[in-house]
């Protein structure tokens, strides 16, 4: 299965299309670009991709960016294989051990992250992506 990346207002567009939840974005696409439908081995499925960070119930897409500001610096991250990894290829499974790495003392992870989903996008708040 391959990833594309779309801009809110396509996928907003894609999902004003599926008149159920049996019907998948892959099943809408196939029908604008006038394809036969998809067999059963190439249906489009919501399990994340290996590489992907699932944290709290969030899900962030590997290759998705981090970044946070502490005395002056900016630091960097990005998800990969399955966890955030720091500029210094340090791997964390919470936002927040990743800023406690960063600051030396307890802080809270999501408010000290901002992430975006591609350098397309603006940075957004770590916070935000909660539900």
């Amino acid at each position: 299965m391959h990833t594309i990346e779309v801009d809110f207002d396509v996928l907003k567009a894609l999902m004003l299309r599926r008149p159920n939840e049996s019907v998948s974005n892959n099943d809408v696409l196939r029908k604008l670009l006038e394809l036969p439908p998809a067999g059963p081995l190439q249906r489009e499925t919501s399990a994340p991709a290996t590489a992907d960070w699932i944290v709290k119930g969030v899900r962030f897409c590997a290759g998705w960016e981090f970044r946070a500001k502490h005395h002056g610096r900016t630091y960097h991250g990005r998800v990969a294989d399955g966890a955030l990894v720091l500029e210094d290829d340090t791997r964390h499974d919470s936002p927040s051990s990743a800023a406690v790495s960063i600051t030396k003392y307890a802080v809270n992870g999501w408010n000290f992250w901002e992430c975006r989903t591609s350098s397309a996008e603006p940075w957004r708040p770590l916070s935000s992506f909660r539900r």
